[in-house]
């Protein structure tokens, strides 16, 4: 098939039908109305085989997480999906493979209201970009530069499970279904986001792992932090590893867990478990804000404890 012919068949038409998508795919640019009072947030990632996802990982799940990363950020700002741009670059036109990227995109972007509204297709190694856009009232944005002291460092979810995974995929040895969910079909948290959105002072989604993204907050905001370890939440497979390595570096560095790392004033936290409950989601207080700038991690019997990866690596880490 032609890249015209894949576009009209996979493409054109994906996602949720959007009232404010005046020209959507099929030109040379797409024409968008944003609302009245809302300042437009725009993110974007690029997946590339090898670096983010396996080469055998099916194409489904590579559809799914190109699209999970960028909602991801959009809810790390409390922002509303709206609109996705895709590039995807193939080194050939396989069209199996290209009806599964497409149904995994297709159904993340419909359970979130976003619109494929254009993009481009290429010929190359196996690589994917998506560029997500969201609205945000103006002034309402969550940003990375809020902390204040005596704030509660919150975590949603588990952390560590898709290094679990990965870690298991590269050695060769067996991985639950569930971790390898995790891994591979990550769980934007966009309602948790939104609804933060009044109460949290800063929030970043773990991306690149705890330590390294809470560090982004710290440095923004001026701010230090300490962490209690045995608080961090972790699923039993994960608390496993630690508790027979002592490698805590698994759910603070691993990467891959979007999850949202925020901070609130301590008198709302009651607020925020309400509203995570609302949303489905746990979450977790791991510790506080504090003046003191650096990083700060407490084992359960008070010692301190050193850190010596802080986050993935792109230049590091390759998943063959």
């Amino acid at each position: 098939m032609s890249e015209f012919d894949l576009i009209r068949r996979f493409f054109i038409d994906l996602g949720a039908a959007r009232t404010d998508v005046a020209l959507g795919v099929g030109d040379d640019c797409a024409l968008l109305e944003i609302p009245a009072g809302q300042q437009l947030a725009v993110s974007i990632d690029t997946l590339s085989a090898g670096v983010h996802f396996f080469s055998d990982c099916e194409p489904a799940a590579v559809g799914h997480k190109a699209l999970a990363v960028g909602l991801s950020d959009l809810a790390a700002m409390g922002a509303q999906p709206a609109w996705a741009t895709l590039a995807l670059t193939l080194p050939s036109a396989e069209l199996e493979w290209i009806e599964g990227f497409s149904r995994g995109f297709a159904a993340l972007a419909t359970a979130h209201g976003v619109q494929l509204v254009g993009g481009d297709t290429t010929r190359g190694a196996l690589s994917v970009t998506v560029q997500v856009h969201g609205f945000i009232p103006k002034g309402a944005a969550v940003r990375r530069s809020g902390a204040q002291v005596d704030d509660v460092i919150c975590v949603s979810g588990t952390l560590g499970d898709a290094g679990l995974a990965l870690r298991g995929l590269r050695a060769g040895t067996a991985v639950t279904t569930e971790l390898r969910q995790r891994l591979e079909y990550p769980t934007p948290r966009v309602a948790l986001g939104l609804e933060l959105r009044e109460i949290a002072t800063a929030m970043i989604d773990l991306s690149d792992g705890l330590a390294g993204d809470l560090e982004h907050i710290l440095a923004a905001s001026n701010v230090g932090a300490k962490l209690a370890l045995a608080q961090l939440p972790l699923s039993a497979q994960v608390a496993e590893v630690v508790a027979q390595t002592g490698d805590w570096a698994l759910p603070l560095a691993a990467g891959d867990d979007y999850e949202l790392c925020f901070c609130v004033p301590a008198a709302r936290l009651d607020a925020a478990q309400t509203i995570a409950e609302q949303c489905g989601c746990a979450i977790h207080s791991i510790g506080h804000i504090c003046a003191a700038t650096g990083l700060e991690y407490r084992l359960n019997n008070g010692e301190q404890w050193k850190m010596t990866r802080r986050s993935f690596d792109h230049f590091a880490i390759e998943c063959d």
